[in-house]
């Protein structure tokens, strides 16, 4: 009930930040700073209900504390993209970001609230963690193919590197697909979100090394985009067994 209320605060703070996209920048100001304190308090809920299900799920927990995650990031973004969009026409491409950046708010939010319902729910959580995992690499995979350069570059020897996860997760995902049991699905959740997370960052890292030349980058860049959708489908399949 504590994680429900916080969460609904939440989207009514998410309202108002986007609403005063046009306001001035002491109105904008007060918005961004009422989300952030309402985020920290879900941050803490969502961490004492993940220990409410006690040491022996430790997967489960994981499940919880990635799904608030995923509500703070997003509301960074659109803490980001309303600063971006302040004072700018309808038509200006930032205000088409804000829009976008809110979609995403409310779908992890929608994304949380889900899994707090199915943590309950033995027959469902392993599920609804594989449902949110699908949902959070699709996420991963807009900011990857976005035109954006990463913050940083990495060797192509440490994207080599990353790519063992990929292949753990996928014997994982093949073992949980044969299993049908429910902590395997949980397991396959957790490895697999993080095996795509950090191959599609290592991957772009890679691409904009300053060794690297346009085409390779061009071609690096589709083959990380082609290995995430056919771990995705592979990820779909395991949810329809």
């Amino acid at each position: 009930e504590g994680i429900l209320k916080t969460a609904k605060a939440l989207v009514e703070d998410t309202k108002v930040l986007v609403q005063n996209a046009t306001a001035s920048q002491e109105k904008l100001a007060q918005a961004a700073q009422s989300s952030v304190s309402t985020i920290t308090r879900l941050a803490e809920v969502v961490k004492l209900g993940a220990a409410s299900l006690g040491s022996e799920d430790p997967e489960t927990q994981v499940v919880l504390i990635n799904a608030v995650k995923d509500v703070a990031k997003a509301l960074g973004d659109l803490i980001g993209a309303t600063k971006a969009a302040a004072g700018k026409a309808g038509d200006d491409p930032a205000v088409y970001q804000l829009k976008n950046s809110a979609k995403v708010m409310v779908t992890n939010v929608t994304s949380l609230l889900k899994t707090v319902k199915a943590v309950e729910d033995e027959a469902t959580k392993g599920t609804r963690a594989l449902e949110a995992t699908i949902e959070h690499i699709r996420q991963e995979l807009a900011v990857f193919s976005s035109p954006v350069p990463p913050a940083k570059v990495s060797t192509p020897e440490d994207f080599i590197r990353m790519t063992k996860g990929i292949t753990m997760a996928t014997a994982k995902a093949v073992a949980a697909g044969n299993s049908c049991r429910q902590e395997d699905v949980i397991a396959t959740a957790n490895l697999s979100r993080r095996a795509i997370a950090d191959m599609l960052r290592a991957c772009k890292e890679a691409a904009y090394h300053p060794e690297v030349s346009g085409d390779v980058r061009q071609r690096a860049l589709r083959f990380g985009k082609e290995c995430a959708d056919g771990y995705l489908e592979l990820l779909e399949h395991v949810l329809v067994v």
